[in-house]
């Protein structure tokens, strides 16, 4: 049989599992600085439908969508060191934290850059041809009169974007970072109690994940009240 429910674990296990938050939370981050960056430039040549380009967009954002997050961060993390030995580069000694951040930021491109590409596109065409009519460039118009009402309208799914990736994190560790969900393990084989720290970590993630909720609302809110219509 197995071990008595312990329910002094999952409090005792909550504070070892914190020391390691700032690891999910600079692979959050990390991610979604370099994937926000990375998908609005891919997102351009599909709205501009530029030839070659949208389409290599297009098969890139269907590949990301359309496997396991878990997959993606095989290919990379066994993927990517295949490649480069071919061209005699060794990264057998990178940290997998790397190969994490490299997958998550790539996923995220992937989900941003359609986000970005209904926002951009959900812009008044008119406001664009009155940029012009005032001898606006294309990329005046771009950063002063288009890019800053898409953020807005983008706003409320990239708050979805941030606590889903949130969530994701947690399977770096199947590639030995140790964040929570590494740390989680430890104590598991320690311990032989799975379930008191899987609720442990479940508490954890639960209150991160609200916590991003409350702000995303309060901050969709303050935008909503303040966000005045742009004329040209």
């Amino acid at each position: 049989m197995g071990k008595a429910f312990d329910i002094e674990l999952i409090f005792t296990s909550i504070p070892q599992l914190l020391s390691y938050l700032h690891i999910t939370i600079w692979i959050l981050i990390a991610s979604l600085v370099i994937g926000s960056t990375l998908g609005l430039f891919i997102a351009l040549p599909r709205i501009y439908k530029v030839p070659v380009l949208s389409q290599i967009a297009a098969v890139y954002i269907s590949f990301m969508r359309g496997t396991p997050i878990l997959i993606q961060l095989f290919l990379v993390f066994y993927g990517i060191p295949a490649l480069l030995q071919l061209i005699h580069i060794d990264v057998s000694r990178m940290a997998p934290l790397v190969f994490v951040i490299i997958t998550y930021s790539l996923s995220t491109a992937a989900s941003f850059s359609e986000m970005m590409r209904g926002a951009i596109n959900s812009v008044d065409k008119g406001q664009t041809e009155a940029a012009y009519s005032i001898g606006m460039t294309g990329k005046q118009t771009f950063t002063r009169i288009v890019l800053p009402q898409a953020l807005v309208v983008a706003f409320p799914n990239f708050g979805n974007l941030v606590i889903g990736s949130l969530k994701d994190t947690s399977l770096a560790f199947t590639i030995g970072v140790m964040d929570m969900m590494g740390r989680g393990d430890t104590i598991i084989a320690a311990t032989a109690h799975a379930v008191e720290v899987y609720i442990a970590l479940a508490i954890i993630y639960y209150f991160v994940a609200i916590i991003l909720e409350k702000f995303f609302v309060k901050s969709e809110q303050k935008l909503q009240k303040h966000d005045q219509p742009v004329h040209v």
